[in-house]
């Protein structure tokens, strides 16, 4: 087996175990860093590898929040968490509209803006979103007295709804990413940060386990030592990784507000683009 290969992709996965929970885009991330490490694989493989490694960075949320996502509790016999399965019933109202027009469109959105440029456009706009949602969010507060939705149990339906359209766009454009994009829809509707990182977190889980699966399924099974071997080396790291980053993240934003991750978008969008653009 290659190690060079095997190096290679604990290199995605720490980059997917930071990126996929900053609101700073993983498969953005992903796509640019294929441009300059590549791995010794087959489109196919690429492709599948690119979404399935973000399953390992799912299942330290799973891990991390298994308390509040299982909705049994084991007492004299096992019932049923009430508001955990509200919780679950928002989660799937919330990823209706990614899950179809990735059922129906996929291949021609990963035709169309899989793509450096509209990755670099898409950290940059994004990024101005960022900041200007958190300045607005604050003077808003400051100056109405907004209440903020600071528990999970205070998500309305609606609410989950004009989520899932956020996380829309960005299954549509990457670069937007979808802990950003759902992370920005949640600050709208006045959730608190911590509710808001949170909500995006649960909501990634059947998300990325059913886009893992159809990837897989459209792959096939029948894998190479190698690519089995680049595959589990990077879900493995990336769920490492991301247990790093997620507990990082909820305690950064205790202190902090998200404009930082919206400057280095923009930073990181113009370089890309300068970047590209010099070397044609």
């Amino acid at each position: 087996m290659n190690m060079i290969e095997l190096l290679k992709a604990i290199f995605f996965g720490v980059v997917e175990g930071i990126t996929e929970w900053l609101p700073i885009s993983s498969t953005g991330h992903m796509i640019l860093l294929d441009k300059f490490i590549k791995l010794n694989v087959s489109d196919a493989f690429l492709e599948m590898f690119l979404v399935v490694i973000q399953l390992g960075a799912i299942l330290a949320v799973v891990v991390l929040f298994w308390n509040k996502l299982f909705p049994f509790k084991r007492g004299e016999k096992y019932f049923i968490k009430k508001n955990t399965m509200v919780m679950w019933a928002k989660i799937v109202v919330a990823c209706i509209p990614a899950a179809i027009v990735g059922l129906k469109w996929s291949d021609e959105i990963d035709a169309l803006f899989y793509n450096y440029i509209t990755v670099s456009i898409a950290l940059i706009v994004f990024g101005i979103w960022f900041i200007w949602i958190e300045n607005k969010h604050k003077s808003s507060s400051k100056e109405l007295s907004i209440k903020t939705i600071d528990s999970l149990d205070q998500i309305t339906f609606k609410a989950a709804i004009i989520i899932g359209l956020f996380q829309l766009i960005a299954a549509i454009f990457p670069g937007t990413s979808r802990s950003g994009a759902t992370i920005i829809g949640g600050l709208m509707l006045s959730l608190s940060r911590n509710v808001a990182a949170e909500f995006t977190f649960f909501m990634a889980v059947p998300v990325m386990f059913g886009a893992s699966l159809l990837k897989i399924v459209k792959f096939g099974f029948d894998f190479t030592s190698l690519e089995m071997g680049v595959l589990l080396s990077g879900m493995i790291t990336a769920f490492f990784v991301s247990i790093i980053s997620i507990k990082f993240l909820m305690g950064y934003i205790k202190k902090h507000d998200f404009k930082v991750f919206g400057w280095y978008r923009i930073a990181l969008g113009a370089l890309v683009l300068a970047y590209f653009s010099i070397i044609g």
